[in-house]
């Protein structure tokens, strides 16, 4: 139960040109990204220990900046009050947000218990995106289920938001990071989402 828990917490918490041709031939359906995904984290979690932090970092940071529209993410999670930064805030957040979501990955796939990903059932949305059902398997625990929304980036599709056992990721962090904008500012938004990277790598 403690591990199910665990896992839960864990997304809660906290995403080449080619000709076109080419590019429709080859594009990854929403399944097949959410899949691709789940096999390189299982795989990370497979050589957690050996590789260390640093190492599941480095890993990693394809498969996530490949599955998930982080920029789109970090967009969503300051609401309008995004609208009131400049550019070079923008990408600042942008950078900030992408280092989080990697170091977060990194810290809590460290280890492996025999855990696999099941796919479940693939609906579309009402606006055009798609969302994939899985749950991931735990042995002698409960499962916990994962929602995965996606949504098209030019001829891809990327990872816009993770639902944990009924948890939004996207929810929770637009209500603490609006929340902590409105109050304390941009620089102030910044400098606790870098103490939170910089505690993911030192547990």
């Amino acid at each position: 139960m403690l591990k199910a828990i665990r896992f839960t917490m864990i997304f809660a918490a906290f995403f080449l040109a080619a000709p076109l041709t080419a590019q429709a031939e080859t594009a990854e359906t929403a399944k097949q990204v959410v899949e691709k995904f789940q096999a390189e984290l299982i795989d990370v979690m497979k050589q957690g220990k050996q590789l260390g932090y640093a190492g599941r970092y480095a890993k990693i940071k394809e498969a996530v900046i490949n599955s998930h529209d982080l920029n789109k993410i970090a967009r969503i999670v300051v609401g309008k009050e995004g609208e009131k930064l400049t550019v070079e805030q923008q990408n600042k957040l942008d950078e900030v947000f992408s280092n989080l979501s990697i170091a977060s990955y990194a810290h809590n796939f460290k280890d492996y218990s025999g855990e696999s990903f099941v796919f479940d059932a693939e609906e579309e949305t009402t606006r055009g995106g798609v969302v994939v059902h899985s749950h991931l398997v735990i042995p002698d625990d409960k499962p916990v289920k994962f929602d995965y929304m996606l949504k098209e980036n030019g001829s891809s599709w990327r990872i816009i938001n993770i639902i944990a056992n009924g948890v939004s990721d996207l929810a929770l962090k637009r209500s603490e990071y609006t929340t902590i904008l409105q109050r304390e500012g941009f620089d102030s938004l910044i400098n606790k989402i870098n103490e939170k990277i910089d505690n993911y790598s030192k547990q």
